[in-house]
């Protein structure tokens, strides 16, 4: 099911902010050389994250699942001077890209990147988060989020990626275990009194989650 109107997406990206030089490239290498390019935020929903991370200003920042390091850049536009941020990738090859790209960047120190299972990752890293965002697979989402919940700040943010998951989510019955998976998801949370939240209908939608 396609959810987003192809030319309201082209409208909304002509009146968004530009993404700078090297998100650009970043977002251009991407689609072209990658076989799972529709695994990236799009440059909309890559300034709505560097939007939310300017505002909150956040000292250290948790983000599950990297990709080729585009959204990590997003997030890390908002750092606090000696802010980090740490990003966790599974897979190596994505992992290098990554890598390379923020080694390129001005927060090449500021950013931490993790390789490997993120359920076994997160329990190292002793950190009370400011925002998180998780972009992973969608059948660990809520294992996800009650790991991180507890070291979540008093009104720190969590962004949920695909919480649309291609429209899947409005099929009756619900199919694919991914599509339950996160419905799932969204309903924990929806039903969760230590949080409030959100849903966007950016993308592929956006859950943002405050913690009470």
């Amino acid at each position: 099911m396609e959810l987003l109107n192809a030319a309201a997406e082209k409208y909304a990206e002509k009146f968004t902010t530009d993404d700078n030089e090297m998100l650009q490239q970043i977002y251009s290498q991407t689609q072209l050389h990658h076989p799972q390019a529709h695994m990236m935020s799009s440059s909309v929903q890559g300034q709505l994250l560097k939007f939310l991370s300017t505002i909150l200003q956040p000292k250290y920042v948790l983000e599950i699942g990297t990709f080729t390091g585009y959204s990590a850049l997003c997030l890390a536009e908002g750092l606090a001077k000696e802010g980090e941020l740490h990003t966790i990738e599974l897979r190596t090859a994505d992992a290098t890209i990554a890598q390379q790209n923020f080694s390129a960047s001005k927060w090449a120190k500021q950013i931490h990147l993790h390789i490997g299972n993120a359920l076994k990752i997160i329990p190292t890293l002793s950190f009370e988060w400011d925002l998180i965002f998780i972009d992973a697979d969608k059948t660990s989402y809520i294992q996800y989020y009650e790991m991180v919940l507890p070291y979540l700040k008093k009104n720190g943010v969590i962004i949920a990626d695909n919480v649309l998951f291609h429209g899947q989510v409005l099929e009756t019955p619900i199919k694919g275990k991914n599509a339950k998976a996160i419905h799932n998801f969204n309903e924990w949370v929806y039903k969760d009194d230590r949080t409030q939240q959100v849903l966007l209908t950016v993308r592929d939608g956006l859950l943002l989650i405050k913690k009470q």
